[in-house]
């Protein structure tokens, strides 16, 4: 299944993809968030779908898509997990993942705008793979992590980089600013996606391409990060692990390139589809 939500922001409907057209599925009568995930929901829904196929809505034309999943309780990231990613900003492959964590305040719809914040001059762009947990899980063994994952979907990992490098303390500054984490168009269950170790993931800025990457070049995949994270702390349903970038961010530029007010950042993944966000100044309509 391919689930999408569709509405004003705080206000979201679930829906869903059929034959890559949406529809509204508000009467099965819950928002895919924690306690859809903790209860079956995705086998609930696809009965639902299943006994209902041909009487759903269509969605109109134009509507706003959503995050697919509601306000998750985390998003974890990982960084430098590409060796070309981590030789592009002068750093060594981690010996064991590096985390931060993204704040649910920036988290936004597909093609929601990018704003930059107050006194920000190098706001940055990351396409990366995230994993959604679809149940609770605490000391998972990795042979097991499978069992623990409710899908996929694309993710924008944007970065202001002087908050994140140059500021004391810790990565998060950079990474959990508003509107930071443009995630969807729609979370896709393990069955839709395929093969998720040798996935195409690009970026562009302006129509340039930026980024051109495979997860084939994950440092450390997404059994092993699941397994990882769950020693440390309890994964909930609904949370999401976005698993790092390829090469190809303005950082890693010389000199390094930033995103400015009006530059269009469109991104996809083999089997996720493609996002879409305008930059703007902060305070800017």
């Amino acid at each position: 299944m391919k689930l999408i939500r569709y509405g004003q922001p705080g206000h979201e409907k679930p829906g869903i993809l059929l034959h890559d057209q949406p529809y509204d599925v508000s009467a099965f009568g819950e928002d895919y968030n924690e306690a859809f995930f903790a209860n079956n929901g995705l086998q609930r829904l696809a009965e639902f779908v299943q006994a209902h196929e041909g009487q759903l809505t269509p969605l109109a034309d134009g509507e706003r898509l959503g995050p697919p999943v509601a306000r998750p309780s985390k998003i974890l990231c990982i960084g430098l997990n590409y060796a070309d990613h981590a030789k592009e900003t002068g750093a060594m492959p981690p010996p064991e993942p590096v985390l931060f964590m993204k704040s649910t305040t920036s988290y936004i719809g597909p093609h929601d705008d990018i704003i930059i914040p107050k006194n920000s001059v190098k706001t940055d762009w990351e396409v990366e793979l995230a994993v959604v947990i679809g149940k609770r899980a605490s000391y998972v063994e990795e042979a097991d992590a499978a069992d623990y994952i409710a899908g996929y979907t694309l993710h924008n990992d944007v970065s202001e980089r002087e908050f994140q490098l140059e500021r004391s303390g810790t990565w998060d500054k950079g990474k959990g600013c508003d509107t930071f984490a443009p995630v969807g168009p729609f979370l896709a269950t393990p069955d839709e996606v395929g093969d998720v170790d040798n996935l195409r993931l690009w970026l562009s800025v302006n129509g340039k391409m930026m980024q051109d990457g495979t997860t084939a070049n994950l440092i450390f995949k997404i059994p092993f990060l699941i397994s990882y994270l769950s020693q440390f702390m309890t994964l909930l349903p609904g949370d999401i692990i976005s698993t790092g970038t390829p090469a190809g961010v303005g950082l890693g530029f010389n000199p390094p390139v930033y995103l400015k007010p009006g530059d269009v950042v469109e991104l996809g993944i083999d089997g996720l589809g493609t996002s879409r966000q305008q930059v703007k100044a902060y305070g800017q309509n």
